[in-house]
């Protein structure tokens, strides 16, 4: 039997709804792993809330002030609720989900955190995390006046739901700064994965980020686990293998793909296989200008070489010449800590024009420092 035999066989997203209606009614523990938040962050949030959250990690400690967060799978909002704390009232956060048990737990106490929290910035939407294209609120008020009764009725239907996509967009292109989700992603079937990474990166700005806290498993999944709906439901037939899990990311354009954090024992096993969570961030790349000018960088260490996400190999301690792209992408948040960055290197000090990455990166040549030239211990 093949996977998609398998996946077929199974209806993956019936499975996942009932039960996750189920749970937002009535605490489910063995849903998925404990997690451990910061207490400060759940004070405000309700014990209705607090009681049915399912996740496997915190991805909202990755988040900033100031920013518009968008939580994939929000659930009953505690994520979200988190998120608005950390962002303030100058930031703004967005959860998704289409679940409307789910959606209405977390809207019902929406303005009370708010309230506590003394302002409103959390906004609960209906949407497949795979599809953030289609709001299914407002597609849900097209079906109403025209009902589906006749297969022209039903195209006449994916008509409409793929004019809500391009004129009212759920979440606008290049318009989130991060994207956060909790344990959601393994969810989804596995044929529809290609477009849920997509849609990370479409809704992204250029230089954002994805936080994603998952399932992951040590080995491929065997079909006949994943064709039990419940485990499909509990977070373990869908769970992505580590090493595709972070290929995924790479293999949709993000770039800086790495391990925030690995649960060192596993959640639970099921013969040989391993399943934990794990958190990985990933960022979209950022458009640069091109330029005459080249630049270089020296890898710090400690390993002797490494290959960058352009397979371009940085050996220890070597300058290496790279152009305005890589050297754009390699300034940048996770790189430039383990990088000596020398913009413009084959001009002469001072000679870099006032458009060049010197400023465009913050960066500016060393006149003073131990190493400029003329200084002693160079």
């Amino acid at each position: 039997m093949s996977s998609d035999v398998c996946c077929s066989s199974l209806n993956v997203e019936s499975a996942v709804r009932e039960r996750y209606s189920a749970a937002a009614h009535q605490a489910e523990a063995a849903l998925c792993c404990p997690v451990s938040y910061d207490r400060k962050f759940l004070e405000i949030i309700p014990p209705e809330i607090l009681e049915r959250d399912y996740g496997c990690g915190d991805p909202s400690k990755h988040v900033r002030a100031g920013e518009t967060v968008l939580d994939l799978g929000s659930g009953g909002g505690k994520i979200c609720f988190i998120a608005a704390q950390v962002v303030g009232a100058t930031g703004r956060v967005i959860g998704v989900d289409c679940n409307d048990e789910m959606l209405n737990l977390a809207r019902e106490y929406q303005a009370v955190v708010g309230d506590r929290l003394g302002f409103h910035n959390v906004d609960f939407r209906k949407g497949k995390i795979q599809d953030l294209k289609l709001d299914l609120e407002r597609f849900e008020k097209v079906l109403a006046e025209n009902p589906v009764r006749s297969s022209s009725d039903w195209l006449r239907a994916e008509e409409q739901a793929n004019s809500l996509r391009a004129s009212a967009p759920l979440i606008a292109d290049n318009s989130i700064d991060v994207v956060v989700s909790n344990c959601v992603l393994n969810l989804v079937r596995s044929e529809d994965r290609r477009q849920l990474f997509a849609e990370l990166l479409r809704v992204l700005k250029p230089g954002g980020r994805a936080v994603i806290s998952d399932i992951v498993s040590s080995d491929d999944v065997p079909l006949e686990l994943r064709a039990d709906a419940k485990l499909w439901s509990g977070c373990i037939s869908g769970a992505f293998r580590e090493d595709r899990f972070l290929a995924a990311f790479e293999s949709a354009g993000f770039h800086g793909v790495e391990i925030l954090e690995r649960q060192s024992e596993p959640w639970t096993t099921i013969g040989p296989l391993e399943f934990r969570s794990l958190t990985v961030r990933a960022f979209k790349p950022q458009p640069t200008a091109t330029s005459d000018f080249r630049h270089a960088v020296v890898y710090r260490g400690p390993w002797k070489s490494v290959t960058t996400d352009f397979r371009q190999e940085l050996a220890r301690g070597e300058r290496i010449d790279v152009r305005d792209a890589e050297f754009a992408m390699l300034a940048q948040t996770p790189y430039r800590d383990q990088l000596v960055l020398l913009p413009n290197a084959n001009v002469e000090v001072g000679e870099a024009p006032s458009g060049s990455l010197f400023v465009s990166l913050g960066l500016a040549p060393d006149t003073g420092g131990c190493c400029s030239p003329g200084s002693k211990c160079c």
